[in-house]
């Protein structure tokens, strides 16, 4: 898979081609399980805009783009939700407990057995 100026110099050199020759071409292809071709046109296209200086890296967004906001609200349940994008940009994973620290208007999530070092 090309990347970097040799994907945009391929790109060029290509032209008026299709959009599926020109991922083939680029090297964007893996195998199906029942032998067929698959063509990447996701991954053709990040590299592409990667290549030409746009950065779609982490970014602080989750998988879909979004920017994270770092602001929770309170469901109409009394439910507090931090959603998977913060939990996984901190590694928790299913299962991980954690004490609850209440305080003038702000809650603390201090995992558990955690030390007053590691708060």
């Amino acid at each position: 898979m090309l990347s970097g100026s040799d994907l945009l110099a391929k790109v060029k050199e290509l032209g008026d081609v299709s959009k599926s020759e020109l991922v083939r071409s680029c090297g964007y292809v893996s195998t199906k399980k029942d032998g067929g071709e698959r063509l990447n046109f996701t991954a053709f296209y990040e590299a592409l805009l990667e290549a030409k200086g746009v950065n779609l890296g982490d970014g602080g967004g989750d998988k879909a783009g979004r920017k994270l906001s770092y602001v929770a609200t309170v469901q109409f349940n009394g439910n507090l939700l931090v959603g998977k994008a913060y939990t996984a940009q901190l590694g928790l994973a299913p299962g991980d407990e954690f004490e609850i620290k209440l305080g003038r208007k702000q809650i603390r999530l201090i995992p558990a057995g955690a030390g007053e070092e590691e708060e």
